[in-house]
């Protein structure tokens, strides 16, 4: 299953869940995007041939996370460009969430470990600003 994120159209992030199948190779996004997500479910014996990438210059102008959840339960809650929040969804062990506009905040309802990637070189506080989360109690799961 796949679930979008939208606001006003926009793509906020998109939610690949573990429960996901489909045979041949599917990405999830659209070609501006600066980081794709893809899937590959390939019978025994297809081969990818070997390739090296050419240098390409791309010029990025939002960093997108991409988020492996590799265990526990975590929920992640969605904000707009500017900061109001707008709903939330749980995250199971094998989901994978592209972050790719607006804001977002996490809790960890269990112990849990995530596997982030996303472009670089991280610039650390410069690449984010802070603000206050959702109050607890006007959380609106989504699911």
């Amino acid at each position: 299953m796949i679930d979008l994120v939208l606001n006003g159209g926009q793509t906020l992030a998109i939610l690949l869940r573990s429960s996901f199948n489909e045979n041949g190779i599917r990405f999830f996004t659209p070609s501006e995007f600066s980081q794709q997500l893809g899937y590959m479910n390939q019978p025994r014996g297809y081969v990818i041939p070997p390739h090296v990438h050419n240098p390409v210059i791309m010029e990025v102008h939002y960093t997108k996370e991409v988020l492996f959840i590799k265990s526990g339960k975590v929920r992640v809650d969605f904000y707009d460009d500017d900061r109001n929040y707008l709903e939330s969804r749980i995250l199971y062990q094998g989901d994978v969430l592209l972050l790719a506009f607006g804001g977002h905040g996490f809790e960890m309802l269990e112990a849990s470990e995530i596997i982030e990637v996303k472009q670089g070189p991280y610039s650390g506080e410069a690449d984010k600003t802070r603000f206050e989360p959702v109050d607890t109690n006007k959380i609106k799961l989504t699911d």
